[in-house]
């Protein structure tokens, strides 16, 4: 007896770098995982049935790297340049944020993700325990890791750190997993970088930081260290264990066989790197060399939304544009790059891809709207014409946390309240009171 059967979908499948299209097909899901897709399933032998009336049934999609909590400061730093963004903004309004705001906005953000049909997220930020929480509550999958600076408490953060990966690493039926987080080689210490490489070996669990940034990050590390912020990390040990590097958007050819040879995959956030006019990684290049490269919004307060269709369809015109090539990134990459690719780089089996045996993380796309017809090409509609609010259902683990746009996990209008209820207090803003300060750095540092 099935679980739950998904009726006359239009399916599509990713294997290779190559999308398929499975039109009138039954999806029927058993103990979380997909068991059977066929033409036609009969429903005496589901307890439960839904009827997708031809809509694109789609693999989750996969939010490699953001800030989720960061929902809350959405749009209240725009048109400044990232050291004014960091020092003037963002972290000294950070020093406002409770965990229960933590809480609260993670929630908000995760709703917005499961509204567009992202299943899984990895999360770099602090107060995991709040973040933890959500995400259990919310139904949501995702790979957590607590944000660490170079400070006076260098040690009780790992330790904190170490905590939450003892307490969170595979709960929720391994819905949440746990890596180590330091922030960034610009933030941390080689010596901090050193122990957090240490703890994750020790542990047997991931590192997930941010990488080459910015031109002028690049430039001050070779001043300091002699060496790019991508040769300091795997010199402090970071590459040991699995890795996930956002941003990468300054990176030599030194650094992306680095990168190769030791299986390190980059999330790449387009928006972000766009709005804030610091560059965008070079998605062929590392593609090229055998990296894997996944999407990520980063967070709410610079990407301003964590919708992945619009990160890949960014993602996709940015790499035409700049290689004056149409041909370069094909929609059927650009797909690949917000499903199984962040699969691999969060090292998942079993997600990002609708196949039998995987884990049943998918989502419906209604796709009978103005802007998505006629439907010449499903993939193309879902890449180019499609919009988030065309998300109808998601379903996550095998069970569905929205349906018909419905949010059945999150209570959305409580979740408002409580994020308007805590506006003014969170945007008082005093810029001699950080969480951390972001260097004073110019390209020819």
């Amino acid at each position: 007896m099935y679980d739950l059967l998904i009726q006359h979908a239009t399916v599509l499948q990713v294997a290779n770098g190559i999308l398929s299209v499975l039109p009138q097909h039954d999806i029927a899901i058993v103990d979380r995982r997909i068991a059977a897709i066929a033409p036609e399933i009969s429903p005496g032998l589901a307890r439960e049935t839904l009827t997708a009336d031809g809509q694109l049934a789609i693999p989750g999609l996969i939010n490699s790297h953001a800030h989720t909590a960061m929902s809350l400061f959405r749009g209240v730093a725009e048109d400044v340049p990232i050291e004014e963004w960091f020092n003037g903004y963002i972290w000294p309004l950070e020093t406002n944020l409770t965990p229960e705001d933590v809480y609260w906005g993670t929630l908000l953000g995760l709703a917005e993700m499961i509204e567009g049909g992202v299943t899984c997220v990895a999360d770099h930020y602090f107060m995991m325990d709040a973040i933890a929480s959500a995400v259990q509550e919310s139904g949501m999958r995702a790979l957590l890791a607590w944000t660490l600076f170079s400070g006076a408490d260098d040690q009780q953060q790992i330790n904190t750190a170490r905590q939450f990966v003892e307490q969170w690493h595979g709960a929720a039926n391994d819905r949440i997993r746990v890596w180590m987080g330091p922030h960034s080689p610009y933030t941390c210490t080689p010596s901090l970088l050193q122990r957090v490489a240490q703890t994750a070996r020790e542990l047997g669990v991931g590192i997930h930081i941010h990488l080459s940034e910015t031109a002028a990050q690049v430039a001050q590390s070779i001043a300091t260290y002699g060496r790019s912020p991508v040769l300091v990390a795997r010199d402090a040990g970071l590459f040991d264990v699995p890795a996930l590097a956002a941003h990468v958007a300054h990176v030599s050819a030194e650094d992306i066989e680095t990168l190769a040879t030791h299986g390190v995959a980059v999330a790449v956030t387009p928006k972000t790197e766009m709005k804030l006019g610091i560059g965008v990684a070079p998605t062929l290049s590392l593609r090229s060399a055998g990296v894997t490269v996944a999407l990520g919004s980063d967070g709410a307060a610079s990407n301003n939304t964590y919708d992945i269709l619009e990160a890949a369809r960014l993602l996709a015109l940015l790499e035409k544009l700049r290689n004056n090539d149409a041909r370069c990134m094909p929609i059927d990459t650009a797909f690949e790059l917000a499903t199984v690719a962040g699969a691999r780089a969060l090292q998942w089996d079993g997600i990002g891809v609708l196949q039998v045996g995987a884990r049943a993380d998918l989502a419906l796309v209604q796709c009978t709207t103005a802007h998505t017809q006629p439907l010449h090409n499903p993939v193309a509609t879902l890449l180019y014409s499609a919009q988030s609010t065309d998300v109808t259902t998601v379903i996550i683990d095998g069970r569905i946390v929205m349906r018909d746009r419905v949010l059945l996990t999150i209570d959305k209008p409580r979740v408002l309240r409580e994020v308007a209820a805590r506006v003014e207090r969170l945007t008082q803003r005093q810029t001699e009171r950080r969480i951390a300060v972001y260097p004073e750095l110019t390209a020819d540092t």
